[in-house]
Order: structure tokens, then C-alpha cells, then sequence
């Protein structure tokens, strides 16, 4: 083999060496470019998936936000809760924003996402609630005032009517207590002008004899009795009838002779609305005549010396009245 011959061969071998240096260069290049340029694509592909996240989380955000400040009204109550949720929002905004910032993070964002509008759903369903129900008792509550308005004018109407029936009732009743009293001194002047009065009214100190007659005497301590007589006068006002008479023995020292177990009592003056006692009743069958009616007092005891006052009554009132002296 000659010289140049074995040159050829040599240069040749390291042609064929180069060549498949730069293949084997360009099989790895090529590996890196692919990978590199599938790379890019996916972080390209993540990055436009995170534009789109973000661009529904403003949606649906600031959606969410409007409709709830639709809602707004004239209930303060509900208007505290439209901001509370407001600010719910808002917050899990911010933390998904924070998400959004990690490509490693956008399954979580994504569900964040979702929570939100559900979220926001419920707020809206609850305050269309409560404005309903706050619908419902605004309604009520007027229906309600109404009914209260009707039953105090109807409340007014019955007392100014109780009032009227009082006023009624009080002037009736003023009425017939002046018609009572009217009736009363009627009454009054009727029964004194029906008193049947008496004249003639005779005291006499009797003492009894022991053949059981008796004397007429003039000595207090020769006396063993006291006769009382006297004659009723006409009166045709009065219905005739039993008529009661009161008699009162008052003795030197202004006591009224009284023993309970001879008939003895007290009786009720109409003149003064006193009560007096008596010391003897008579009744007559009163016939608008003239009657003598005579009683006796036997007491079984001493008399004392002195002036004695003999007062006659009928129907309560002083018929007639006559006075005598024992020695």
C-alpha cells in the first residue's frame, strides 16, 4: 500500500467520524429543542389558563358584588348583612388572587373559584329570603297598625259612650236620690200629718185602798201608782186603725221611769233621729174620733217628791205632753 493511499483512508475515517459527530449533535439538539419547545408550550398553555381563571374570578366576583348591592333597601339590618358578605367575598378574592400568583396552585383556584359563586348564590338566596320575610312583616305589621287604629277609635267611640251612659247614669242616679229625699220628706210630712195628737192629758197619784180600790193622793210616799190618761183628737188624714202611742214618765230628776219586765222599751224620735226610752205603750183601735186612753204605772217602789213631765208619743213624733207635782 502506498503512502498516499493510506492517507485517503485515514482522512476518510475521519470525514465519517465528524459526520457522525454532528449526526449525533443534531439527534441531541434536536431532543433539546423538542423538549424545550414542549415545555414552553405547557407553561404557555399554564399561563393562558391562569389569564382565563382570573379573568372569570373578576367576573363572577365583581357580578357577585353587584348583585348583592341590588339588594339594597331601606332595612338597616339587611343592609349590615349586604356589607358583611360583601367583605366575605372580597376576602376569599384576595386569598384566590394568592393562588392564582402559583401555577402549582390553579386546581386549588379553580375550586376556590367555584366556592365563591356558590358562595355568593347562597348570600343572595338568603337575603331574597329575608327581604321577603321582612316583606311579609312590614305587610303584617301594617295590617296590624290598621287593626290597631280601628279598635282604639272603636275603644274611643265606647268610652265616649261609657262616658255619655255615665254621665247618664250619674245624673239618674242624682235624680233619684233628690226623688228619695223628695219621697222621703213627703213621707215625712205625711206621717206627722197623720199623728193622731192627744189633749187632756190627766196625771194622778193613786193609791190603792185595802179593799182594792183606789184613792187619789198627792204625796210622793203615799203613792203605790201613776194613772195616765188623755183623749185623742180627729184626724182625717189618718187610716183608721191600731194606732201605738209612746208614753214617757220622767221623774223630778229627768230620768225616764223604766223597767223592762212591766213593758218598758225605747222607741226612735223622728223629730231628732234620737232614741229615747219609754215607760208604757197604749194602743187603741184609732176610728178618726175622739177616744179616752188611760194607762197605769205600778212600779212596786217609791216615788220621789217632786215635778214629774209626762210626754205622749205617736209614730214617733210628740202628741202631747202635760206635767204634775208630788209632795
Amino acid at each position: 500500500m502506498t503512502m498516499e493511499s493510506g492517507n485517503q483512508k485515514t482522512n476518510l475515517n475521519i470525514a465519517i467520524g465528524v459526520a457522525a459527530a454532528f449526526f449525533i449533535l443534531a439527534v441531541v439538539f434536536g431532543v433539546l429543542y423538542m423538549r424545550s419547545n414542549s415545555k414552553g408550550n405547557k407553561l404557555e398553555a399554564k399561563n393562558s389558563e391562569v389569564e382565563q381563571l382570573k379573568a372569570e374570578l373578576e367576573k363572577d366576583y365583581y357580578q357577585a358584588l353587584s348583585d348583592l348591592e341590588e339588594m339594597r333597601g331601606s332595612n338597616e339590618e339587611l343592609n349590615n348583612l349586604i356589607e358583611k358578605q360583601q367583605g366575605e367575598l372580597t376576602a376569599q378574592k384576595t386569598r384566590i388572587d394568592k393562588l392564582l400568583r402559583d401555577n402549582r396552585n390553579l386546581g386549588s383556584a379553580r375550586k376556590q373559584i367555584k366556592d365563591l359563586n356558590a358562595k355568593a348564590q347562597e348570600y343572595l338566596a338568603q337575603i331574597n329570603q329575608l327581604t321577603q320575610e321582612n316583606e311579609l312583616l312590614t305587610a303584617e305589621n301594617a295590617e296590624l297598625s290598621e287593626t290597631k287604629q280601628v279598635l282604639e277609635t272603636s275603644l274611643r267611640q265606647t268610652q265616649q259612650a261609657a262616658d255619655s251612659l255615665g254621665s247618664v247614669s250619674s245624673q239618674l242616679a242624682s235624680e233619684k236620690e233628690e226623688l228619695e229625699a223628695t219621697k222621703e220628706q213627703l213621707a215625712k210630712k205625711v206621717n206627722i200629718a197623720s199623728v193622731v195628737k192627744v189633749n187632756s192629758v190627766d196625771v194622778k197619784g193613786l193609791k190603792i185602798r185595802s179593799n182594792g180600790k183606789t184613792t187619789e193622793k198627792r204625796n210622793a210616799d203615799n203613792i203605790d201608782q201613776i194613772q195616765v190618761c188623755f183623749n185623742t183628737t180627729e184626724n182625717d188624714v189618718t187610716v183608721p186603725g191600731a194606732e201605738l202611742y209612746f208614753i214617757r214618765i220622767v221623774d223630778p230628776n229627768g230620768v225616764t221611769l223604766s223597767i223592762e219586765s212591766l213593758g218598758s222599751g225605747t222607741f226612735q224620735n223622728n223629730a231628732d233621729g234620737q232614741t229615747y226610752p219609754y215607760t208604757r205603750t197604749a194602743e187603741i183601735a184609732y176610728d178618726n174620733d175622739v177616744q179616752q186612753v188611760c194607762s197605769i204605772w205600778a212600779p212596786g217602789q217609791a216615788f220621789s217628791a217632786g215635778d214629774y213631765t209626762i210626754e205622749v208619743y205617736n209614730k214617733g213624733y210628740l202628741a202631747g205632753s202635760s206635767s204634775f207635782e208630788l209632795k
